[in-house]
């Protein structure tokens, strides 16, 4: 299945398939990092995914439909990904993904592949294929940043005009 002919009400993941981490999870595991980061001196990038028009398609066809499509770019964003970053929704419309070891230039790298993947995504739904609108956010931690600050960095970041805003780096 190519991505630009994707549709997510074809391809629904198996019952009880976890592909993103909750938002507690999520934020726990932030909190680890941050953590083993600031132990061991490493770097950690935090990337924020934001697909703007996921309401207009739940308007438009349906929540289920929605919610389909952010489990297959959750899952598309895993498979580009290290077996150790994890992608997790911190919110409803969010996908976020965690980069240990990443400094800044390496996380925009990431970034950078993952906002050009997730571009070409196609939804068909009503008998018409609408290509996501994505935004990404990236943020690398600092000494002095939490992980609640950190995700607010790259909600702004994301939320810039440009599609993919670097903070931090």
């Amino acid at each position: 299945m190519a991505a630009s002919d994707h549709n997510p009400q074809s391809h629904p993941l198996p019952p009880g398939s976890i592909v993103c981490l909750s938002a507690t999870a999520l934020a726990e595991r932030l909190e680890e990092e941050i953590n083993r980061a600031g132990r061991h001196g490493t770097p950690l990038s935090y990337l924020l995914v934001v697909i703007e028009n996921l309401d207009e398609l739940a308007r438009a066809h349906g929540s289920e439909l929605s919610e389909q499509t952010l489990a297959y770019v959750g899952e598309t964003l895993r498979r580009e990904l290290r077996r150790f970053d994890r992608v997790g929704r911190p919110s409803d419309g969010e996908l976020a993904v965690l980069l240990p070891g990443a400094d800044g230039p390496r996380g925009e790298i990431v970034a950078r592949r993952a906002l050009a993947r997730l571009r070409a995504i196609k939804v068909e739904a009503g008998g018409e294929r609408q290509p996501l609108r994505v935004s990404v956010g990236l943020a690398a931690w600092r000494e002095d940043v939490g992980g609640e600050d950190l995700l607010a960095q790259t909600r702004a970041a994301a939320h810039q005009e440009h599609g993919l805003e670097t903070i931090g780096t």
